[in-house]
Formats: C-alpha cells, structure tokens, sequence
C-alpha cells in the first residue's frame, strides 16, 4: 500500500496541501474526484515527482507512467515510433500487441497529425501500459472525448488492465460518470482536503449512466 504521509505543498505562498494524508490500496484504481482547483492535478504531479512537497511517500514504486489530458505525443514521429521512444527499440512486439488491443494497429506508421482526437488518445494508453511501472497516474484522459468514445476507451482501459500487469492506478476526474465507472474507490476533494470517501459496488467498467442514485448522492456530496 502507497501512504502518502502529512503533506505541505506551496505555490508562490498559497498552500495546496497542509497536512494531507492518504492510502492507496495496491493494484486498485483510486479516483481524485472534484472541482477545478482542488488540488487534483497538483496531487499526481506530487507522485510523479514534478512537484515539490514536504512530508513522506512510502511505499511507492520507482516506475510511474503518466497519461495527461493531452496526448503529448510526438508530432515528428509516427505512432509506432513514439511508443518506441519511450519503451525501447526492442518492444517492437510488444508494442504491436498493445497497438491491436487499442484497435489502433493499422495507424502504427501514421503520424499523430493524421489520427483523431480519439486515436491519438489511444496511443497515450498503449505507451502507458507498454511501460513497465507499477503505477500509472490519469489526469483527466477523456474529458475531450464525446460519451460514444468515452464508454469505448474505458473498456479498452480496463481490458488492458485485466490482461497485463497489475498495477496500482490514480485517476484524476472531475467527471462523476467517469468515476463511476471506473474506480474501485472515490476520494472527493475540496481545497486540498478529502471532503469524502466513496466504494462504488460492482465490477469495473460498470454501466454507463446506471448508478443514477449513487451519481445523485455523490453530486450532493461535491456540491454542498
């Protein structure tokens, strides 16, 4: 279990974070939920090692992938070769493998310049999960996206997530469906402080637009 332990974080004098503490369970995805400014985004750059804090992480792993909430794909490079450059040359068959579970495999020698918003979307998750690190950190990666595309990518999500290596995921969302749907725990911020905590039942990817009176509840809970 990663337990982040009594963290400060400062920008120019306005505190983000005093004193904060959380657990994250290993091999399960837990959900950053709440409002723009709430400290969602500064806490993933926390456990990325981006951004400085005092107080302790223990327990986390040296190996993080992070898919941000745009792509930062490689405009010069093609698909294939982007996955390549982060992964290593001799991932070749790996990275096929990854690029045929994203249905993206016939797009591995186009530049990102020729895919949509959702196909380049899908090459940030195959880079992610053709990594070997233990954790992977989302901040917001499909809030660009129509709910059609939404409900796809999820399920792309959560299959690699079952078929690969088990990994301890934090996910970032302002989106109560998102959460929803996919985690195994929500954490609801406000002002850098947990406001609450939620355990959705049922398995992942759950349905989208089903748990209507959990949504309800949740929204009250962010709200009030």
């Amino acid at each position: 279990m990663i337990k982040i332990e009594k963290i400060e974080v400062s920008y120019q004098n306005n505190k983000i974070y005093d004193n904060f503490s959380l657990d994250l369970e290993d091999n399960k995805i837990t959900c950053i939920l709440g409002p723009s400014g709430c400290g969602k985004t500064t806490l993933l750059n926390v456990l990325a090692g981006i951004v400085p804090y005092k107080g302790n992480i223990i327990n986390f792993p040296q190996t993080v992938s992070y898919i941000f909430q745009e792509e930062r794909l490689l405009e010069n490079l093609t698909v294939m070769q982007n996955l390549l450059y982060t992964a290593g040359k001799d991932k070749i068959l790996q990275a096929e493998e990854i690029l045929k579970k994203t249905e993206i495999l016939d797009k591995k020698n186009d530049y990102p310049l020729r895919l949509s918003g959702g196909e380049r979307q899908r090459v940030a998750i195959a880079r992610a999960f053709l990594s070997d690190a233990d954790v992977l950190l989302m901040d917001e990666p499909f809030s660009s996206l129509d709910t059609a595309l939404k409900i796809k990518l999820t399920n792309v999500f959560t299959n690699l997530l079952k078929e690969g290596k088990k990994r301890t995921v934090v996910f970032v969302t302002h989106d109560v469906e998102e959460a929803m749907m996919l985690a195994h725990r929500i954490i609801v911020l406000e002002k850098g402080k947990i406001k609450d905590e939620i355990v959705p039942e049922g398995e992942i990817p759950r349905t989208y637009g089903k748990n209507t009176s959990a949504k309800k509840e949740l929204l009250k809970v962010i709200l009030n």
